[in-house]
């Protein structure tokens, strides 16, 4: 599948360019004319759609609520589409949004095109439009889409605001201590070289190091840009990262609260599937990718509970996937026929006391942070300065 220049006249006489996305030119051809142009010429620009995919930077929020706006301006699917294609800037966006028109036109529902591209349109949203088609309420299961969104955004937003300024200092650290040891503490090391005084042990031990450190300049620098490119390598892999993530989960005090956000998600993004008609089974299966995959099996257990006749309640209990405040409601919900309100009521009290522990953490970690690197950057300096003090005293 390629990318198409075509060349062609509308019905009023305007020479124009289109951008079509197709199998072969005689496609790209059709397209065209199905959209009433008369075609004068075709050039095949040879991009894949595979590889103008292979990175996609689709904002499908901004798409999400511009499709929402035209449809409820009364413009058809289609219509609405074709406007944002028109509109669109970006090559990649423009590309995406021809080839939903051209799988619609063929005879693919709005869900199944969008389904066409997994890694722009998550199985969420797809499963959200599909539900609305059969009520033909797609406005409103957009809507629905932009308000979890938004919900599940602001524990993230809040996770990033948390983390940004202890790794700001931890940066600024680490490129201090690292001029430290490998500038300054090597020019002391000179200094110290011939003096007599004997030396305390940890300035002696630094020292030593500052003496390896100048002797094996470019050794030293090969080892820390290595070192750090390694790092970076291994955080990128997905197994360190599960690892990462396991090790986590066993801390009793971080692990409770990562359950909690995994937990929350699924709650309202299941809360969602309800609402738009989605069956409770078909519901837990899809939402079986958010959850990580420690929590798998136990999704497992309770979509074999469920479909064995129990109540959603006691199969989220028996696969210890629910809290006590969360199970109460979850059962108040079923006695209520309220299910999917319930299960949105449960996301957000849980997403409330998981910010609270948040700034709860922010608060007493940051001032730990700053009292840890001062104290290592402030013995580094004491180290270097303390034969000197020592000199003076015996001096006087």
């Amino acid at each position: 599948m390629a990318n198409f220049l075509i060349q062609g006249l509308t019905i009023e006489g305007q020479l124009v360019q289109r951008s079509l996305i197709a199998h072969s030119t005689e496609e790209a051809v059709r397209l065209a004319q199905h959209e009433g142009l008369h075609v004068i010429s075709s050039e095949a620009q040879g991009n894949s759609l595979s590889w103008s995919f292979a990175k996609p930077r689709f904002d499908l929020t901004l798409f999400t609520h511009e499709l929402m706006a035209l449809l409820s301006a009364g413009l058809s699917l289609i219509e609405a589409l074709e406007t944002l294609a028109e509109r669109q800037g970006a090559a990649q966006e423009h590309l995406v949004l021809q080839e939903l028109i051209r799988a619609m036109y063929e005879g693919l529902s709005f869900s199944q095109a969008l389904a066409q591209f997994p890694a722009i349109f998550p199985q969420l949203f797809v499963a959200t439009v599909s539900a609305s088609e059969q009520t033909g309420e797609i406005i409103d299961a957009l809507g629905r889409y932009l308000r979890y969104q938004a919900q599940v955004g602001l524990i993230r937003q809040k996770i990033i605001s948390a983390g940004l300024y202890p790794a700001l200092l931890l940066t600024v650290g680490l490129a201090v201590g690292l001029f430290l040891l490998c500038y300054l503490v090597p020019r002391f090391s000179h200094v110290y070289e011939n003096l007599d005084t004997e030396l305390p042990l940890a300035s002696r031990l630094l020292m030593q190091w500052g003496m390896f450190a100048s002797q094996h300049t470019l050794a030293v620098t090969l080892g820390i840009v290595g070192s750090l490119g390694f790092l970076v390598v291994m955080v990128k892999r997905p197994e360190v990262q599960q690892a990462f993530l396991r090790l986590l989960y066993k801390n009793r005090w971080l692990g409770q609260q990562l359950q909690l956000m995994q937990l929350s998600r699924f709650y309202r993004s299941l809360s969602l599937l309800l609402r738009g008609g989605i069956p409770v089974i078909k519901g837990l299966q899809m939402t079986e990718s958010l959850l990580p995959d420690s929590m798998r099996p136990q999704l497992q257990a309770a979509i074999s509970t469920v479909s064995a006749g129990q109540s959603l309640s006691y199969g989220l209990q028996q696969a210890q996937l629910t809290t006590a405040v969360a199970l109460r409601l979850l059962r108040a919900g079923e006695r209520n026929g309220q299910v999917a309100e319930m299960l949105e009521q449960i996301a957000s009290f849980h997403e409330h006391e998981v910010g609270r522990w948040i700034d709860g953490f922010t608060r007493l970690f940051e001032p730990l942070l700053m009292l840890f690197i001062g104290l290592l950057i402030g013995g580094i300096v004491i180290l270097l300065y303390l034969p000197i003090f020592e000199l003076a005293s015996s001096v006087q």
